[in-house]
């Protein structure tokens, strides 16, 4: 028995005793994502055992995150969609830059390209820029508005009308020497003027305002406030004349005050 106790209590007393204990893994700050150094302005978390911080992004930097990395500000762009910190995913050109300047009559671009186009085309010789393409110039005749001769204006005139008026008046003078003078004033080549009706002055003061536009972007003399002769008889061997200001008619005899009155050929026909 007393063997038995004491060989039972030997055995026992070699078993080893267990111990009330978990599996712990080692706390590591760069595992947990706290990877940077330092952080800019102290933006962040530092580890709560190590030296090592965690860094909040910037708005910028999540935007570029997620897609947001185009600044679209080179010339001519727009950008495209939503924005995120004034940074876009796509970059589209100004309705301006639509050119791309290449064909029959292009020589290059005009400015800065965005993306390859151009807001407006150089052209080649005898072409010029005309309702956003390169068109071949017209160098005698109508174009338009406008009648040409050897590539100069010679003539405007208003939608609807059907004559052209000179780029200059001839001066005030009497009748017989304004009618002289407009018949042969020379538009181009053959191409003689006359004096305007009174219904074509009337015309012209009607359009007063187109015809002296057309003359100034051409670098010619406006209209005068005035009375111009016409060639229509008023009876009594008198003739009409036409207040381009106020659009008054009025007629007189041929010889009239010392100074006359004002004189613009006009061509009817081409």
């Amino acid at each position: 028995m007393k063997i038995r106790f004491l060989l039972l209590g030997t055995s026992l007393s070699l078993i080893p005793q267990t111990i009330n204990a978990q599996c712990v893994a080692t706390q590591n700050c760069a595992t947990l994502g706290y990877t940077e150094t330092s952080c800019s302005g102290g933006s962040g978390v530092k580890c709560p055992f190590g030296n090592s911080w965690a860094c909040f992004k910037s708005e910028s930097e999540v935007c570029q995150q997620y897609g947001f990395t185009l600044t679209c500000t080179d010339t001519g762009q727009l950008g495209k969609g939503e924005s995120c910190a004034n940074l876009y995913k796509q970059c589209d050109c100004q309705d301006t830059y639509q050119y791309t300047c290449s064909g029959t009559g292009y020589s290059e671009g005009s400015g800065s390209a965005c993306g390859g186009k151009y807001t407006a085309c150089t052209c080649a010789s005898d072409y010029e820029w005309k309702d956003g393409s390169c068109q071949k110039q017209v160098l005698n005749g109508p174009d338009g508005n406008v009648y040409k001769c050897n590539g100069t204006v010679v003539g405007v005139k208003a939608s609807g009308m059907n004559f052209y008026v000179a780029m200059k008046d001839l001066g005030k003078m009497h009748w017989n020497e304004a009618n002289s003078l407009c018949n042969s004033y020379s538009f181009c080549s053959n191409l003689k003027g006359t004096l305007p009706t009174s219904h074509q002055l009337l015309s012209i003061y009607n359009n007063k305002s187109t015809i002296n536009s057309l003359l100034s972007t051409n670098s010619r003399s406006q209209l005068t406030n005035g009375y111009y002769w016409s060639s229509t008889l008023s009876g009594d061997n008198g003739y009409y004349l036409v207040d381009i200001s106020n659009g008054n008619v009025n007629y007189t005899y041929r010889v009239p005050d010392n100074n006359g009155y004002l004189v613009r050929p006009i061509l009817t026909s081409w």
